[in-house]
């Protein structure tokens, strides 16, 4: 308990006999059981209709499966930041605009195109169900983009100077694990966005403090991640121009994308194509971005994107005779700088980028080109003589020249890339999304990266962390079997033809996934997913040339999401884990509770959950509510429990207050719990 000390010594309270803390809730563990059920009782005499749909409940359905196991943190926060923003600035889906429409990302090719024409032809939706009679759209899909449409027939355009909007969001979090009293700062982590609007113009910046970095550094002092964007949005010519930081992406990403990874999911019903975008970057990835200027301009069909950053990473720097100012050894990408060596090597490098993209629109197809390019103010040695680090990427610069392409044919969506680097390593994709009738969709896409193929902002289709060294083939179809139940099955195999980390040779690996969905009632919800991953690694404990091993686990899920009344859902998982390397097992159920009460402006979400996996192998992956722009998928090994509460309190029409208090009890061989605690604050302000 010596953490937990630790944790809520910045509550404690003093006393003449002993300090204690106002969350006692820790010492007696059932004392937060019985005070949920008076709560829930309180609920059932409180339930009233209500026509607002319940925003945090849509974003978990979504990002769960559009996330699925994925566990790199950048992406998953990538997914869930685009469906709040959606949210707060909704798409007019009765424009008949296809960029406009586009913005509603998980939404295939077809659906779009389908939507447009309906709009055309039959007129404005007048209600949000009439979705249903549209070609290619389903309830689950309707009630899916009720929280980020809007069926006003106003476009996103404007006045150059109107009213203005302000938007603050401040977050404080504390994790008992993150006190570390060698560390440079204090354990809370900061976040803290801004935004404003008027009319086109809008901006914003974002501040960011790390567990155990400090909140000020440099000269002048500035926290330790800033971010800062102004940007113009018009209709004429002058289509965007963005100051500050950004994002950009084009095409199928293989060239450049600095936004989320196409495609990693296999058993979601949509399938994302090539599209072309560049948005004000207000993420807190401090490594994936532009700083400097983008701007996007169209001439009757033919559209250009330009930009130009100046922008400093982190990296890891050495010195050599051979260099006079040194050379980069290795890139850091994790955003920490809470050591001594982390910052050492915080903004150690100047990275110039600039970039190109032209395009040609005609009435079913879309041709690109891009041109873009980055180098660095030291040259890039890789320290490490490992064989599968043969074909890294060393110099000072380099370029990308891609071409891409989508095309729709009756019932067919083709679209495609090629990129070639300054060094000759090629990217090949190919895709094509096939809806033979209104209640089948199926995906193909085929991918070919070169190991020596290198660009700094590319996120390709498919699972693998970084363009490169895989062939792949990916399929995927969702078919209404009848009324209300859906089938959703995919696979993905790759092939690695050079070396990778763990695995001394060339290599394979596999996933495939099942997902049966049934709706009975508006209210009713049953899913059942089955799942399975293989992979190779190397043999450990081995003399020469380590042996392969085949790394595979299979997963098995059962989730009921029921709503008795508009202001309560309960969602209750079943989840089973085997691996086939380790012969390890793992069991999760879990319970969620949402409720949002009638008297007073109070929404709670409770969850409890209890875990037994054999080990780190079979370890469990769950999606929480957390606070807005933030993102929870911890993952859950050994034996204990996981449980949290989050409040939030609607102060008038302008604000909302949100707590999350959060414990992972861990259970060990000796039969001794271990906790580990968090707490999290957050305030938004709206004027």
């Amino acid at each position: 308990m010596r953490s937990a000390g630790k944790f809520f010594a910045f509550f404690a309270i003093p006393d003449e006999n002993q300090d204690f803390a106002f969350f006692a809730v820790k010492k007696k563990p059932f004392r937060c059981i019985r005070i949920l059920m008076v709560i829930f009782l309180l609920c059932q005499t409180t339930f009233a209709f209500c026509q607002e749909e319940t925003l945090s409940e849509t974003i978990v359905r979504v990002a769960e499966e559009m996330v699925s196991e994925d566990t790199e943190s950048g992406e998953a926060e990538l997914y869930v930041e685009r469906l709040h923003e959606l949210a707060e600035n909704p798409v007019h889906i009765n424009s008949s605009d296809a960029e406009e429409i586009s913005r509603l990302f998980f939404l295939t090719g077809f659906q779009v195109k389908a939507l447009m024409d309906y709009v055309r032809v039959s007129g404005s939706l007048v209600s949000v169900y009439e979705l249903v009679n549209i070609p290619g759209f389903d309830r689950a899909t309707a009630e899916s983009i009720i929280p980020f449409i809007t069926l006003h027939t106003g476009t996103t355009g404007g006045p150059l100077i109107s009213s203005l909007r302000n938007s603050l969001l401040t977050n404080f979090s504390l994790r008992s694990s993150n006190i570390d009293e060698a560390a440079p700062g204090s354990p809370w982590k900061f976040l803290t966005k801004y935004k404003f609007t008027t009319g086109r113009l809008s901006g914003g910046f974002v501040l960011e403090k790390d567990p155990g970095e400090k909140f000020l550094t440099g000269h002048p002092p500035l926290p330790d991640f800033f971010s800062a964007n102004l940007s113009y949005s018009g209709q004429g010519l002058i289509r965007k121009i963005i100051i500050g930081d950004f994002s950009a992406r084009f095409g199928q990403g293989t060239a450049v994308n600095t936004g989320f990874r196409i495609a990693i999911p296999l058993t979601n019903p949509g399938f994302i194509a090539g599209r072309d975008e560049i948005r004000p970057y207000t993420s807190s990835d401090e490594n994936s971005f532009f700083r400097g200027i983008a701007a996007e301009a169209s001439i009757k069909k033919i559209g250009i994107v330009v930009f130009g950053s100046r922008n400093k990473i982190d990296a890891r720097v050495s010195s050599s005779s051979a260099t006079d100012d040194g050379f980069i050894e290795n890139f850091q990408t994790s955003g920490l700088h809470n050591t001594e060596a982390l910052l050492s090597g915080k903004d150690a490098v100047t990275e110039t980028g600039f970039g190109v993209n032209l395009s040609y629109n005609l009435r079913n197809t879309r041709i690109g080109i891009v041109w873009s390019g980055n180098s660095f103010s030291l040259p890039v040695i890789p320290a490490s003589s490992k064989p599968e680090d043969l074909h890294d990427f060393e110099g000072y610069r380099n370029s990308v020249y891609s071409i891409y392409y989508n095309h729709l044919f009756r019932r067919v969506i083709f679209s495609g890339e090629y990129s070639l680097d300054h060094y000759l390593g090629q990217a090949f994709v190919q895709a094509f999304s096939l809806r033979p009738s209104d209640r089948l969709t199926i995906n193909i896409l085929y991918r070919e990266y070169g190991p020596e193929y290198f660009s700094f902002h590319a996120k390709g289709p498919g699972s693998s962390s970084a363009t490169k060294n895989v062939k792949g083939i990916y399929g995927s179809f969702t078919f209404e079997m009848a009324k209300h139940l859906f089938l959703s099955a995919g696979f993905d195999t790759e092939h690695y033809p050079w070396l990778r980390y763990r695995c001394s040779a060339p290599s394979l690996g596999k996933r495939q996934e099942v997902r049966l969905k049934y709706m009975p009632f508006n209210n009713l919800t049953l899913e059942g997913i089955y799942a399975y991953r293989k992979s190779m690694v190397n043999k450990t404990g081995e003399n020469g040339i380590p042996q392969q091993a085949e790394n595979s686990y299979s997963t098995l899920k059962g989730v009921i999401v029921w709503s008795p009344s508009e202001t309560l859902t309960l969602r209750t998982r079943i989840d089973s884990k085997s691996t086939g390397s380790s012969q390890s097992r793992g069991m999760l159920f879990l319970q969620d509770v949402n409720c949002r009460l009638k008297s007073i402006p109070l929404t709670f979400w409770f969850r409890f959950c209890v875990f037994n996996t054999g080990g780190w192998e079979s370890r469990l992956w769950t999606y929480e509510n957390d606070l807005l722009y933030s993102f929870s998928i911890p993952a859950l090994y050994d034996r204990g429990t996981r449980s949290y509460l989050m409040l939030k309190w609607k102060i008038k029409e302008h604000a909302d207050l949100r707590v999350k208090y959060g414990i992972t009890t861990k259970i060990g061989n000796a039969g001794q719990p271990g906790n580990t605690e968090e707490i999290k604050l957050q305030l938004v302000v709206r004027i």
